[in-house]
This record gives C-alpha cells, structure tokens and sequence, in this order.
C-alpha cells in the first residue's frame, strides 16, 4: 500500500516537473519591447572658428521593436551641449531623433568630445552619443 502511494507520487512529481510540459508556443511567448537603433552613434563637427562657435548634429534613430519607445531624457556631459529629442512616443518601425547643439562660445579652442546619454523604455535602456569637433582661434 505504501509502495502503491509513494510510486504514485513519484510518477506525479515526474510529471509536473517534466520540462517539455512546460514548453508554451514561441508565439504566446513574445512580449511588447521597445528598441532603440540610431543610425550612428557619433558625429564629428569638424573643424570650425571661434567666431562661429555653435554646431548641430542629428542623430536619427528607429524602434526596431514591437511597442511604442519613449525617451524618457538625454543628459550632456557639458553644459555647452544640448540635446533635444522627439517627446511623443515613436511606434514600431517609426522614426525619431536627437538634436544635439554643441556652443563653444567662451571655450578654449582646441579639440572636444562629449556625450549624450539617452535614456528610454527600451530594451537597451541606456545609449551614448558622442560629438566631438576642432573649435580653431581663425
């Protein structure tokens, strides 16, 4: 009777923990995501004088994923760059992007690089831009 029992509950456990019993279909697995995929990731200015010391830069970018994305912000590393972006949420397959200002107005000339780092609900949460330019005396 005992043997009875015990064998019972053996073959239950066998098969509650069986794997394939709890394979689900790919398609019932697939969950919404947003991804974020810019079409570069750096963007050089160039060089330029003093006397025109302001540049702009677009980074454009697509959600490559399944689910509205939605930047959520896009911090500068310096005060003389600043980044705006599209603030309404970008569908799947659907464009944005990231205007990113650099002002060397008062800076020493010379080489710079910065960055911008873009916050979103994306699989990739987090991604860095980098500009980066020659500001010459003439």
């Amino acid at each position: 009777m005992i043997g009875a029992f015990l064998g019972s509950t053996l073959l239950a456990s066998a098969i509650i923990s069986n794997p394939a019993e709890k394979t689900v279909p790919v398609e019932q697995t697939k969950e919404n995501y947003a991804e974020i995929k810019f079409d570069t990731l750096k963007c050089n200015l160039g060089v330029f004088s003093v006397k025109e010391p302001v540049r702009t830069c677009v980074f454009k970018f697509t959600n490559t994923g399944t689910a509205p994305l939605v930047i959520h912000q896009a911090l500068a590393s310096c005060g003389c760059t600043v980044p705006t972006f599209t603030k309404t949420p970008i569908k799947a397959g659907e464009k944005g992007q990231v205007d990113v200002t650099y002002n060397g107005t008062g800076k020493f000339p010379g080489h710079f690089q910065k960055t911008i780092t873009v916050r979103s609900n994306a699989r990739n949460e987090v991604v860095r831009l980098i500009i980066e330019g020659e500001m010459t005396e003439e």
